[in-house]
């Protein structure tokens, strides 16, 4: 680090250790409801709009984290997804997506519109991303389990704009993450993130259309991992032009360390095999869809879904001009909507996050301080005297977060059990 930095700025930069790092929270525009996070909300974030400080610890037990309203992240860590400016309706790929804060973050940004492939080739990494794309409500969304490689075999010149959040030897997050990086940091692993980023990086230029954009981010301070990468992209690949090149120092900024480049390919020519690339059609039986559509009538209001797709007897609302992922290990794809179970429709959790209050019948709404909010978040039934029979979602303050099934008055938990609160 005295290599890089300069002498005045030694001091500066090793006493930032001596600090606690910085907190922050991004909202989650999907949703709305910045009122009801008054107290948790600090500064703004500069380089995000919905970012902010927090100082507030365990945000992951409030109810409002519970109902997607906002994803806690760090601040560095929101700088990079900004320089895509993705818009709506874009064909937009997350390579390296785990957990999900800057997949989650394009998403956001995409409003429902368009198509958003979020990957992660290591199977428990991509269940978590898939529960955060659930979580924040994202019905566009395509979460995949595959490597670059198999990716780039089918997605040749497909994406308007790629993220590479690549994996890195974690520089910047020594003081976020003091014990798991020192413990995973060796000047061989560094070499050896280098070599896996560039052929990473290598399958990201093969998807990127001509016209369109990548990013490249690293959470280290490595040159090896950072700069020199930028000047291997730019031999190796001509068409690709360097727009824009940061370094985050956390002496610097109010947050870690961050690496973040962004790059153009030029030229706007399309490969014929995305002129080709066959669109899902959606696929499911009469007998199914009319048990949904008996379920939407009745517990739905200001709503209708379209491009019903069922997979192994799962109801699904495909996004719009998906393509055929048969052949891909996909986690997700679009809103789970639920099953039908002996003639019926179940609806799914999935469901209740991706809608909203107003766009439901049968509502049960309980407000921070009520008790018996703790105990439907722990999986317990409640009882609600003015709740219709049948399915309904459970609020807070307004928000949906799970179904429930009200049987005179009590209303049954339909949480899954799994992101039960313990």
């Amino acid at each position: 680090m005295k290599k890089q930095l300069p002498k005045n700025e030694w001091e500066a930069f090793f006493a930032v250790y001596e600090n606690k790092p910085y907190k922050g929270v991004r909202l989650n525009p999907l949703k709305g409801g910045r009122y009801a996070l008054n107290g948790i909300l600090g500064e703004q974030i500069p380089w995000e709009e919905n970012g902010f400080y927090t100082r507030i610890d365990k945000l992951g037990a409030s109810p409002f984290h519970f109902a997607g309203l906002f994803y806690s992240q760090e601040p560095s860590a929101m700088s990079a997804a900004p320089l895509l400016g993705v818009q709506a309706g874009e064909r937009v790929l997350d390579l390296c997506s785990a957990p999900g804060g800057k997949g989650t973050q394009l998403a956001c940004v995409m409003g429902g519109e368009g198509l958003i492939v979020l990957n992660e080739p290591v199977l428990s990494r991509a269940k978590i991303l898939s529960g955060n794309v659930e979580r924040m409500g994202v019905k566009n969304a395509v979460v995949t389990c595959e490597t670059p490689e198999r990716l780039a075999e089918k997605f040749e010149g497909y994406f308007d704009k790629i993220l590479v959040d690549a994996p890195c030897s974690g520089e910047g997050m020594f003081r976020k993450n003091t014990e798991e990086a020192l413990a995973e940091w060796s000047e061989e692993n560094v070499a050896l993130c280098a070599a896996r980023q560039r052929r990473i990086v290598s399958e990201a230029v093969k998807m990127l259309k001509g016209g369109g954009k990548l990013v490249y981010s690293t959470c280290t301070f490595a040159p090896q991992e950072d700069e020199e990468q930028v000047a291997w992209l730019t031999d190796e690949y001509p068409q690709m032009r360097l727009i824009s090149l940061e370094k985050l120092y956390p002496h610097k900024i109010k947050g870690e360390g961050h690496f973040v480049a962004l790059f153009e390919k030029m030229g706007k020519e399309t490969p014929a095999r995305v002129k080709e690339m066959k669109e899902m059609k959606p696929l499911i039986c009469r007998e199914r869809e009319r048990a949904f559509r008996a379920f939407e009538k009745q517990y739905l209001q200001e709503i209708s879904f379209g491009n019903l797709h069922e997979a192994g007897g799962v109801i699904y609302a495909l996004p719009d001009h998906v393509f055929d992922f048969k052949g891909l290990s996909v986690l997700r794809v679009g809103l789970r909507l639920g099953e039908v179970k002996n003639g019926r429709f179940e609806p799914s959790h999935s469901l209740a996050l991706a809608t909203k209050k107003n766009e439901w019948k049968n509502v049960v709404d309980l407000s921070e301080t009520d008790p018996r909010l703790e105990k439907y978040l722990h999986g317990e039934t409640i009882e609600e005297a003015n709740a219709k029979n049948g399915w309904c979602v459970v609020c807070v303050a307004g928000f949906p977060i799970g179904l429930g099934k009200v049987v005179n008055g009590v209303v049954k938990n339909h949480i899954p059990k799994g992101i039960r609160k313990n």
